[in-house]
């Protein structure tokens, strides 16, 4: 033995220096290209977690396992019969006995294709329920977030993590895990194979596998640093084009093309960036490792063919041509599926570090929650009492100060004050849009914190100065996909707000398209449909957020002629930037810098000759001018 020794001292070698490379390489780009992430989660963790989703279809899986077994029977017993006919050629040919081995070859062959066929469509269909899966979680989670939470989040970062993140999961699910267990049993099931064939020679196969190992630990490690820079990247060109192509009139009115473009070019070149890099750490995992399957096959061409050649036991065992054969076979297909985990490892990355992504979000706890006493209510007065109320969005820097006011049900009140001065704040605040940190909001004299939040928005109505609305139809955009509103109740809705002067001359009437954010409607049709909107789903408060600024003096008429309708349904809150519109108010209070300065109606209040007067005064007098008085 002592003259095969230069031969594994030279092998050695070469992969010690293999190793030493790419843990220098390793080491050098780790500290040059440190990658920052918000949040580093375990492989076992994200795991146990994924697996949580695949658990209820277990039976497909285990059906999979079994298809799998039929599968890979090619790859273990497709060498042996080679090697049995290479052997059978040279010592005792028999060409009926050929002819048997060559169907069984074959029959083993189709079998193997058609469980891989039906494998690859269980696999399919249960894949894309998982994902399906995870996306609506990822997509109900985030409609629990608070307002609050939703406006520091880029929505950019959101449409990523729902539609791109779980994509790179559908792969692990279709295609990744089980072909990593289909690996397993195919390396154990040809190792078993090499064993019982020349148990020597296999050892001799087997000494290379530790530095496949020593590879594959190093890849693990910086690939997914990769993969964690090109998501980022990809967050963040997608953070940079939802919200440039949503201003993109923006920047064609102020002529910023050219300089959009430098900053998307900017970005798009850091993607590109780490995309080499991920690509480089991929390119360089997969050669080492087929540099030791083509060592393994010359230490077998070497050693088994002198063995043969010389017709000498090797280590005791005898060596023949159908061994070296079967052995060349069985070592192709032992390293090839290592030699594929570095492709299942580089899709195994990307899905770890997508999950990262959507598991981050899923983990965000909502900020406005329901108590554990919560009730629901079927239904409310209409009756509005907020105790000493004081809030913040930021620490410290109070909007409301100690605020307190009642509102009975049925009555109309409006909130007047300067910009700033926490007129909108308190709408939201009554919706629970956010939590107070002082005082208490009363809901017909219960704490709107005992209250169910689906319970308590069900019963107000919210009309604001910018509205949205969907794509799809009229009919689809006031219904909010509520089966039980008929048409014409559709309709008539419309009529009572006076939206139907303008739907009647639409062809379609209220099948009439509505394109991506309403806007082929002027902003005043937009306005009417709101009212419409709110209208249809009865609400016991309404909520009018400046729901007349920015509208043209026909339709202001119509929407005052609706304001008065609507005053006669239930309570009614205003914040409304013409004061022509609210002089018909129960109650208007007047706030300024977070705190009620002066309340009444509005004679009472003009009467007072203060804030609400001084308002009043200047904006009549603005109107005589634009009329020219």
């Amino acid at each position: 033995m002592r003259e095969y020794y230069p031969l594994l001292v030279i092998g050695a070698l070469i992969g010690v220096i293999s190793v030493i490379f790419i843990i220098a390489y390793a080491l050098i780009k780790d500290k040059k290209n440190a990658i920052g992430f918000d949040r580093n989660m375990k492989d076992s963790v994200l795991i146990k977690r994924l697996l949580k989703y695949a658990r209820p279809y277990i039976p497909n899986f285990l059906l999979v396992l079994l298809l799998m077994v039929f599968s890979i029977s090619y790859d273990i017993i497709a060498p042996l019969l080679v090697g049995y006919i290479e052997g059978m050629i040279k010592e005792e040919f028999e060409l009926n006995k050929l002819f048997i081995l060559v169907g069984v070859y074959a029959s083993i062959l189709v079998v193997s294709l058609i469980s891989t066929y039906f494998q690859a469509v269980i696999l399919q269909k249960t894949g894309q329920k998982i994902v399906s899966k995870i996306r609506e979680d990822v997509f109900e989670h985030i409609e629990t977030l608070s307002h609050d939470q939703l406006n520091h989040i880029p929505t950019g970062t959101l449409v990523t993590r729902t539609v791109n993140d779980t994509n790179a999961l559908s792969h692990m699910f279709t295609h990744l895990i089980v072909n990593l267990v289909k690996n397993v049993f195919v390396v154990i099931g040809v190792l078993t194979a090499m064993l019982c064939l020349n148990y020597m020679l296999t050892l001799m196969i087997l000494c290379f596998i530790p530095f496949v190992v020593l590879f594959t630990i190093i890849f693990r490690k910086f690939s997914r640093k990769a993969y964690r820079s090109v998501r980022e990247k990809t967050t963040d060109i997608n953070v940079y084009l939802s919200e440039n192509l949503s201003g993109m009139k923006i920047i064609q009115i102020f002529n910023k093309q050219a300089d959009k473009k430098a900053e998307f070019d900017a970005k798009n070149n850091a993607l590109g960036n780490a995309k080499r890099k991920q690509m480089f750490t991929f390119g360089i995992f997969r050669p080492l490792v087929y540099m030791l399957y083509i060592s393994s096959i010359l230490a077998l061409f070497y050693l088994g063919g002198r063995g043969y050649i010389k017709d000498v036991e090797f280590l005791g065992q005898a060596i023949n041509s159908a061994t070296i054969v079967t052995f060349y076979m069985y070592t192709n297909k032992f390293f090839n599926p290592i030699q594929s985990l570095a492709e299942q490892f580089n899709f195994l990355q990307q899905a770890f570090a997508s999950s990262e992504k959507i598991f981050t979000v899923l983990d965000i706890e909502p900020t406005i929650k329901d108590s554990d006493d919560a009730i629901t209510l079927d239904k409310i007065e209409g009756n509005i009492e907020f105790k000493d109320v004081w809030f913040s969005y930021i620490p410290d820097e109070w909007v409301l100060k100690g605020v307190s006011f009642k509102v009975k049900a049925n009555e109309t009140v409006a909130f007047v004050g300067s910009t700033g001065s926490g007129k909108t704040t308190i709408l939201s605040l009554i919706c629970r849009n956010y939590d107070i940190q002082k005082g208490q909001i009363l809901i017909d004299g219960i704490d709107i914190k005992k209250i169910k939040i689906s319970s308590l928005r069900r019963h107000f109505g919210q009309m604001l100065q910018d509205v949205f609305l969907f794509s799809g139809t009229i009919k689809s955009n006031l219904a909010l996909k509520e089966n039980t509103f008929t048409d014409e109740e559709i309709y008539e809705a419309c009529k009572y707000v006076n939206a139907d002067h303008f739907i009647d001359k639409l062809s379609n009437g209220i099948d009439s398209e509505v394109r991506e954010r309403g806007n082929n409607f002027s902003q005043g049709q937009r306005q009417l449909l709101s009212f419409a909107r709110t209208i249809l789903h009865k609400p016991s408060v309404m909520i009018l957020d400046e729901a007349t600024a920015n509208i043209d003096t026909e339709t202001e008429i119509l929407i005052q002629n609706s304001l008065e309708k609507l005053m006669n349904i239930g309570t009614m809150l205003m914040v409304a930037h013409r004061l022509s519109t609210i002089q018909h108010a129960d109650n208007i209070i007047v706030l300024s810098h977070g705190e009620i300065i002066e309340q009444g109606s509005h004679n009472e209040l003009l009467n007072k000759k203060g804030k609400y007067y001084n308002l009043y005064t200047l904006q009549y007098n603005k109107e005589l001018l634009k009329k020219g008085k």
